[in-house]
């Protein structure tokens, strides 16, 4: 029977090998320490943490996220190791919250191998406090015990690790955040925050709620994996239902359903709409016929809920990619699941020696490895049957996507015109699992851009395991740089985005002749330090003129003729053509521009900005990596799998870029 602790309480272990189960309404930091009787920790070596994320017995998740698994073998622990604490901590640097208050209460689990549940503790009483000692495992008189801790610090990891009696607490401290920074810099858009009267909807079928949708943790073990279009949803009692979870790059939604606010004398009168402020959307109409009994439902375009079309395709796909990864993740734990059992009984075979020889101990082993296959079969089949359905989902809702959502080959750009108005979001790539190879979902990220973008032109190996050379690199970097930003400058009504090129060398001038050609460019690409000087010198100046306004409530007060445009400066060959003032402008424009309307994308190869040293740190980490190969280098902050991302990029041989950008020039021309 599980034990709901309290803050103080212990509770016996009677298994060595555990798993530590965590859930918080946002992206959060898991750290295990290890100390010795009095509960000092000796060295960062008894850390275990997302730069080090594993010890003696001890193994911790590489980065942020909603839900953490941590892994415990006190068996394996030193002899001179009595405790072993559980530390939970906020991402610092980040948009997100900084203090525990802010957030749901953090729910955490000590569970055995089978999934039995042992312990369980939810962290209450959190108010300013941006670290905690969440619980602690502990040796008494040869046995091991939990007790649930509770103790909250305002001065983060630092604090916390200064009262474990570590000495270098703060340099520690300092390089855990920085890994957890990492991690967030490659960190997929989370989904969109649901409205307050509902989540989103699916006529397939109810899909199984997950944390961020109010439902409880999923339970480990021999739970059988959890279909995303059916069934029972994963958790188990006792688990509270965590808030809506704020992630990391994540931007509030604007048509987010509020409560109307009380009228107040001679206050502003509230011109919005009653019924947006009151209500949900309306749902989508049916559109398909009801499936037969026994059947799943037919997939149906747009049936998300939304105020438009382009809303429910938006949170229908990311729907998908919700679905995709909690049923990858019901199959992983199945698995992972399957093996310990295996193990488990295997180990209790060869522990006997009675059983270790003859017929009796290969009968054991036998059985132990047919169980285990029996197990993997069934998580297979039940991942199968989820794909299938998202497969046949994803082959509906592609088609009916609008340019700004779709693939350069879609046949929607052939029927391009235009917009009136900015959409919502924008198609930067597909992201896929290699447990659903065929299944694409699109990396939707939403307009106007929150971070800049960072074009790894590094010589790399790619997700099929091919390598290729830097000279190669850097011509695919330069074209899916272009291809990025004609997308932008297509999804953007006349006049409203603007492009600026740095290339110093001239290297881009191949891959830029689109841009070039069409004349959508605001000049012709910058040349040499002074061409650097010149344009990072004036977008700066914006930047300042546009930030004074803004804090200063004077909007109106901008020069006469003032560009108001979204600003786009694509920088390639990074750092040649830069001295150390142009260095600082572009850091600038990375840390301010984008609150102000100057968005940042860059070509680059990391190592050879080397020389700077961690002066760049910064900077890289403050923009959203993506490769112009297939690289499974980008994490969700929701359950932490490595997703694959493929650049969206013009078909070989289309002359689909030349058509709309020709569109987008004589528009800009009727327009001036």
């Amino acid at each position: 029977m599980t034990a709901e602790l309290v803050r103080g309480q212990n509770h016996p272990l009677s298994q060595a090998r555990l798993e530590i189960r965590i859930s918080a309404g946002t992206p959060i930091v898991a750290v295990a320490a290890l100390g010795d009787e009095n509960g000092r920790i000796h060295g960062a070596e008894w850390v275990a943490h997302p730069g080090a994320p594993t010890q003696p017995g001890l193994e911790v998740p590489r980065q942020a996220a909603a839900d953490h698994r941590l892994a415990v073998d006190l068996d394996a622990v030193p002899e001179a190791v009595h405790r072993v604490s559980v530390l939970l901590a906020l991402p610092v640097g980040g948009t997100g919250p900084v203090r525990f208050g802010a957030v749901a209460a953090p729910f955490v689990a000590v569970t055995g191998l089978d999934g039995g549940e042992v312990a369980s503790y939810t962290i209450t009483g959190l108010e300013a406090e941006s670290a905690v000692v969440a619980l602690e495992l502990y040796r008494r008189q040869g046995a091991w015990k939990v007790r649930a801790v509770g103790q909250g610090y305002a001065g983060g990891l630092a604090e916390l690790l200064t009262d474990q009696q570590l000495s270098q607490a703060h340099q520690l401290a300092g390089s855990i955040n920085d890994a957890v920074s990492q991690g967030l810099a490659r960190s997929v858009q989370a989904p969109p925050p649901r409205t307050a009267d509902g989540d989103r909807s699916r006529q397939t079928a109810a899909p199984a709620l997950g944390q961020d949708q109010g439902g409880t943790a999923p339970q480990p073990g021999p739970v059988p994996p959890v279909s995303p279009y059916g069934g029972q949803p994963p958790g188990g009692p006792g688990q509270p239902a965590p808030q809506q979870p704020s992630y990391p790059g994540s931007a509030p939604d604007p048509d987010a359903v509020t409560q109307p606010s009380a009228p107040t004398a001679g206050g502003p009168i509230d011109y919005s709409h009653p019924r947006r402020q009151n209500a949900a959307p309306p749902p989508p109409p049916p559109t398909a016929p009801p499936a037969a009994p026994g059947q799943p439902a037919q997939p149906v375009a747009g049936d998300a809920t939304g105020w438009s079309m382009e809303e429910r395709l938006y949170n229908q796909v990311w729907g998908m990619f919700e679905d995709l990864a909690r049923t990858t993740a019901a199959y992983r734990s199945a698995v992972d699941f399957a093996e310990s059992r295996m193990d488990k009984e295997l180990e209790q075979v060869l522990s006997d020696p009675r059983s270790r020889i003859g017929g009796q101990g290969d009968a054991a082993r036998e059985a132990a490895r047919a169980r285990h296959t029996q197990l993997v079969a069934e998580a297979r089949e039940a991942l199968d049957r989820d794909l299938a359905q998202l497969a046949a989902e994803a082959d509906v809702v592609e088609p009916a996507l609008p340019p700004a959502y779709a693939r350069w080959d879609n046949p929607a750009w052939h029927g391009y015109r235009v917009p009136m108005e900015i959409p919502m979001a924008l198609r930067l790539g597909d992201l896929h699992l290699p447990e659903a190879d065929r299944i694409r979902i699109p990396m939707l990220v939403r307009l106007p851009l929150e971070r800049g973008l960072w074009i790894d032109s590094g010589a790399a190996g790619s997700s099929d395991g091919s390598f290729t050379d830097s000279h190669t690199m850097s011509r695919l970097a330069m074209e899916t740089a272009v291809a990025h930003a004609a997308r932008l400058l297509a999804v953007y009504p006349a006049g409203e985005f603007t492009v600026h090129v740095i290339d110093p060398a001239g290297s881009g001038a191949q891959p830029l002749a689109p841009l070039v050609q069409t004349g959508v460019l605001a000049a012709p690409p910058a040349l040499g330090a002074a061409g650097v000087a010149d344009v990072l010198g004036r977008l700066t100046q914006r930047v300042d003129l546009v930030q004074m306004a803004v804090r200063g409530g004077a909007a109106d007060s901008l020069p006469p003729g003032f560009d108001t445009s979204q600003q786009l400066l694509i920088v390639n060959d990074f750092p040649h053509g830069f001295d150390d003032r142009a260095v600082n402008q572009l850091r600038y424009l990375a840390d301010e521009g984008p609150a102000f309307g100057v968005h940042l994308m860059m070509v680059a190869d990391r190592e050879q900005s080397s020389g700077y040293g961690p002066l760049l740190d910064p900077l890289w980490r403050s923009l959203l990596r993506l490769t112009p190969v297939a690289d499974d280098h980008l994490a969700d902050p929701w359950v932490g799998h490595a997703w694959t991302y493929e650049p969206s990029l013009v078909p070989p041989g289309s002359q689909v870029l030349q058509q709309v950008l020709s569109q987008v020039a004589t528009a800009r021309t009727k327009f001036t």
